[in-house]
């Protein structure tokens, strides 16, 4: 038999405050009831899976998991694929299949929270069938920042807008990018400084092009002021791919192959092609002072 949960149901794209208020609230129903606390997601964004369009997000399954257990402490991150036979599941086969295969006693779900076949389900049949069925329900109502409902799709747009702070302020955290170290081209890097590259995913929602102030987190915990240019790096390569280049101040080390999360701080500059190497050189100079007073 499952072990009882109080599940909080979302996609939980970025895991903004709004999002927390769920999260902090199952961690409490759990608590009262002697539960687990859990959070169920989909691997992806469900409209992706209807349209067959890319869906720009803030963060991966992995990373709104990692978020879920280190910013709210819950452990259990439920991710359930979306495929056909999830799209075409009545909203009555959803909340039972919570129940049986994963243990659900109490759920919590935002005020605009849909589900189930065509999104018939809806906070309000959701609070009858747990009370139908002797399960707990808390339906969230909206949470607002400086008069703003806070959702993903409006943060996305503040990372779009390289405003950091900004999103940050809705996220409750900074956002963030975690990947796997690439090689890059090596191209100017004894000119320059060493740097790593993290390659996009295509569909992740991009910071505006420019270089930011940001902290690094590597795997094993330690953390490194940093510098990061988000774009195509025009006065180096003439390719337009576009990378995530960031110098760790202070680093001295192989970080190839390792993973690593870029937390991003502040907007510092536009990404512009410079006359000269030694012209970019003594602008990266004044981007890690301004780096390194930022962090």
């Amino acid at each position: 038999m499952a072990e009882k949960t109080v599940i909080a149901l979302g996609f939980f794209d970025g895991v903004h405050i709004g999002h927390g208020a769920l999260l902090r609230r199952s961690v409490e129903r759990a608590r009262e009831l002697g539960a687990m606390p859990a959070a169920f997601t989909f691997d992806r964004a469900p409209k992706e899976f209807v349209t067959g369009v890319s869906v720009p997000l803030l963060t991966s399954a992995a990373e709104r998991a990692a978020l879920i257990r280190e910013v709210y402490g819950i452990e259990r991150t439920i991710v359930a694929p979306f495929d056909n036979a999830m799209m075409t599941m009545p909203w009555r086969s959803f909340l039972e299949l919570l129940v049986s295969r994963y243990g659900a006693a109490h759920l919590v779900a935002g005020h605009d929270y849909r589900f189930g076949y065509k999104n018939e389900g809806t906070p309000e049949i959701l609070r009858t069938w747990c009370a139908e069925h002797g399960l707990g329900c808390d339906i969230i109502p909206r949470v607002e920042l400086h008069g703003v409902t806070v959702s993903s799709t409006y943060i996305r747009t503040l990372v779009e807008a390289g405003d950091m702070e900004g999103a940050a302020a809705f996220l409750g955290h900074p956002y963030a990018v975690t990947g796997t170290v690439k090689h890059g081209k090596h191209l100017g890097t004894e000119e320059l400084f060493p740097t790593v590259n993290l390659m996009p995913e295509p569909w992740r929602v991009l910071p505006r092009f420019g270089v930011y102030a940001v902290r690094v987190a590597l795997s094993e915990g330690s953390e490194y002021a940093g510098v990061t240019n988000v774009g195509i790096r025009p006065t180096i390569v003439d390719d337009n791919r576009v990378t995530i280049e960031t110098n760790l101040i202070g680093f001295d080390g192989d970080l190839y192959g390792r993973e690593l999360r870029v937390l991003f701080r502040r907007f510092l500059r536009q990404e512009k092609k410079f006359d000269s190497m030694a012209e970019l050189h003594r602008q990266i100079e004044r981007d890690i002072v301004e780096a390194q007073a930022e962090n």
